[in-house]
C-alpha cells in the first residue's frame, strides 16, 4: 500500500498570519513539520497558496505544490494538491493509496502518530482515519476548542462535538472524568484517494455548520472514521502565544 503525506499551508491566517514561516528553534514552523512527516513517509509535499512558503520549503530540500488561494478546508486543499501530484509524474508509482493530512500548525506530530494512521488501514474496511488521545484532566475536555469523539467497539467515530460528551446522568459534574474516559481528537487524518475524492464534493452539512468541525460533514453522509489512539501531546499553533508554548516545548525536550 502507498501512502503520502500532504501538508497544507496558508500565509494568510486571521490570529497569525504567516506562521508556517515562524521560527522555532531556529528552524520554521513548516520545516520542523516537514521533517517528522518525512521520518515515516517516502513521499512528502507541502500543500500552498503562497509563493514564499513554496521558496522556504524547496530551501531546506523539502517538495511543495501550488494551489489555488479559494480553498474553504485544508481537505479540499489536499485533493487539489493530490490530483497535481498525480498528474505531475513525480511518483514512483502511478497513485497512492492513502493520503495523509498532516497539519502545517503541528511541529511536534510525532512518528508514531503517523505509524498509526497508516495501521489503521491494514482494515480494508478503514475510509478515514483520524487520532485521539484521552483527557489529561476534565478542566481540558470542558475546552471547546479541543474536539471530543466518542468512538463504538470497532474504534469507529460515533460523533464529535466541542460540547463533553457523553453527558454522564448519574454523577455528579466533579465525578465524570473518572467515570468516563474522555477522548480527545486530535486534528490528523488519512483518506483512501476515493474517499477524498468523494468527500471533497459534499456540500456543507447543519451537524459541520452547528459544531464548525469538517468531519462530521463526512458522517452525516454516511463515511466511517476510524480512531487510532496515542498517548502523545501535540503542540498546535495557532497564535503567537501558542509559539512561545511551542519554544519552551521544545527546549524541555532538549
Amino acid at each position: 500500500m502507498k501512502f503520502i503525506g500532504i501538508i497544507p499551508a496558508r500565509y494568510a491566517s486571521t490570529r497569525f498570519p504567516g506562521k508556517p514561516l515562524a521560527m522555532l528553534g531556529g528552524k520554521t514552523v513548516i520545516q520542523r513539520v516537514y521533517e517528522q512527516a518525512a521520518s515515516v513517509l517516502e513521499d512528502v509535499f507541502v500543500a500552498t497558496d503562497d509563493e514564499r512558503i513554496r521558496q522556504t520549503v524547496e530551501i531546506f530540500g523539502g517538495r511543495a505544490v501550488m494551489t489555488r488561494s479559494d480553498h474553504k478546508s485544508g481537505t479540499d486543499r489536499i485533493e487539489e494538491a493530490c490530483e497535481i501530484i498525480i498528474a505531475s509524474g513525480v511518483l514512483e508509482y502511478e497513485a497512492p493509496d492513502v493520503i495523509i493530512n498532516i497539519q502545517g500548525d503541528e511541529p511536534f506530530v510525532h512518528p508514531s502518530q503517523i505509524i498509526t494512521l497508516k495501521q489503521l488501514f491494514d482494515d480494508e474496511n478503514t475510509q478515514i482515519g483520524t487520532l485521539g488521545k484521552h483527557f489529561d484532566s476534565m478542566e481540558a475536555a470542558k475546552n471547546p476548542n479541543s474536539p471530543k469523539i466518542v468512538v463504538d467497539k470497532k474504534g469507529f467515530a460515533l460523533y464529535f462535538s466541542r460540547s463533553v460528551i457523553p453527558y454522564i446522568r448519574n454523577a455528579q459534574g466533579e465525578n465524570w472524568f473518572t467515570a468516563f474516559p474522555y477522548l480527545k481528537h486530535l486534528g490528523v487524518y488519512a483518506y483512501r484517494r476515493g474517499v477524498l475524492l468523494e468527500i471533497t464534493q459534499l456540500p456543507q452539512s447543519p451537524l459541520e455548520l452547528a459544531e464548525s468541525l469538517e468531519q462530521l460533514r463526512w458522517l452525516e453522509n454516511g463515511y466511517r472514521i476510524r480512531v487510532g489512539l496515542t498517548n502523545i501531546e501535540t503542540v498546535g499553533i495557532d497564535t503567537p502565544e501558542d509559539l512561545e508554548r511551542a519554544e519552551a516545548f521544545l527546549n524541555n525536550k532538549g
